[in-house]
């Protein structure tokens, strides 16, 4: 009876979060236009072709306007999200005895909203290697709210409890929340200073230079013999420094002084140490065999993920959603051979990990935990 409008109502947010994927990294509003538009065409959607599930099966994938293909992905969050809100109602039944108007009962809008949340950073980050923090803010404070309706999410040990107090439930969300963001957050800082450099080294040098996006939505990027890196992979916090030991230099199509030039995010440091910023730069090139390029192993979206699997799960489902999502990254990379060192989203593999925790992963931490006893 819950299951259905469970279902028809994660279809209908999937089609919302349709206009959430494609406009939020590209910093448009998901209000204006209220109506949903053709990427291709940028015509109006009519609400009679905007049914969630139903109207690109039957248009068969394409624009009634232009005829362009639409994605797959679109049916693909409708599907999934439904999916998802329809077995979160059900679980949410099963641990509320059948009452319908429970307190417990209120915890299924911020579980929903955690669903929806996931699905649109999943794709998100999949894409376009971010986490928007409208996302995870958001979550953060719903994890809370789900956490003082239904405490036993936040506690695993609550779980056997026969009555766990809503304070008891904010406490262990509070816990999570610091354990999950300070914990990856110090792991990032590791990170950065154990691996937070990549040398270039050719044996004899090469062009290098900066390429000019092309439109608003690109960026600068960093071309030095077979690589290609985007600026903003680059500069991860404003002390990070791309250093190059040139041969040769060219600025704005004249020659300058050799030696080595220190790339910042905001402009360049000639040899010398004069300094030029980076709206006044036209053109940047040169030669160079050898460079020193900073990294990130993991970004600050990630953490503030991890900070909302905290908020919702406590501090047990923070550990086994790092373990769980490091061994999901680690399978996805060994099946779609995926080389060690190309870039690879973390944020899909920790909501992976977090969703299977949710739906009995804590039944595993649980028989661990008792085992050690």
């Amino acid at each position: 009876m819950w299951l259905l409008p469970a279902f028809l109502i994660g279809a209908c947010i999937g089609s919302f979060l349709n206009v959430v994927i494609y406009r939020l990294p590209l910093g448009l509003s998901v209000n204006n236009p209220k109506r949903s538009f053709c990427p291709k065409c940028k015509g109006d959607i009519p609400m009679r072709l905007n049914i969630p599930l139903v109207s690109w099966l039957a248009l068969r994938g394409k624009c009634a306007n232009c005829k362009a293909p639409i994605a797959a992905r679109y049916v693909m969050v409708e599907l999934i999200t439904a999916i998802l809100f329809a077995l979160v109602g059900w679980l949410v039944i099963q641990h509320t005895g059948g009452k319908a108007f429970s307190v417990q009962m209120l915890a299924l809008l911020p579980l929903w909203f955690m669903t929806a949340a996931f699905v649109a950073i999943t794709f998100i980050d999949a894409e376009h290697m971010i986490i928007p923090l409208e996302l995870t803010i958001s979550g953060t404070l719903a994890g809370f709210i789900a956490a003082a309706l239904m405490p036993m999410l936040s506690d695993m040990a609550a779980w056997a409890s026969p009555d766990p107090t809503w304070l008891g439930g904010v406490y262990q969300a509070l816990i999570g929340w610091v354990i999950g963001f300070f914990g990856l957050w110090a792991v990032v800082l590791l990170g950065k200073l154990a691996f937070g450099r990549k040398e270039l080294s050719f044996d004899e040098p090469v062009a290098w230079h900066l390429e000019e996006p092309k439109t608003d939505e690109e960026t600068i990027v960093f071309h030095m013999g077979d690589e290609k890196i985007e600026w903003w992979d680059i500069f991860f916090r404003k002390s990070d420094r791309l250093i190059i030991e040139a041969n040769s230099i060219q600025l704005n199509g004249e020659d300058v002084e050799a030696g080595k030039i220190i790339l910042l995010e905001n402009g360049i440091e000639l040899p010398g140490g004069k300094k030029v910023d980076l709206e006044e730069i036209q053109s940047l090139e040169g030669t160079s065999a050898s460079a020193v390029i900073p990294r990130e192993a993991m970004g600050m979206g990630d953490v503030h993920l991890m900070g909302v699997v905290g908020a919702f799960f406590g501090w047990s489902g923070v550990f086994f959603s790092l373990f769980a999502s490091s061994l999901y990254a680690i399978l996805a990379a060994l099946l779609g051979r995926v080389g060690f060192g190309v870039k690879l989203p973390f944020g899909p593999f920790i909501v992976l990990g977090a969703i299977t925790w949710f739906f009995g992963g804590w039944k595993l931490a649980e028989w661990y935990f008792n085992a050690l006893r």
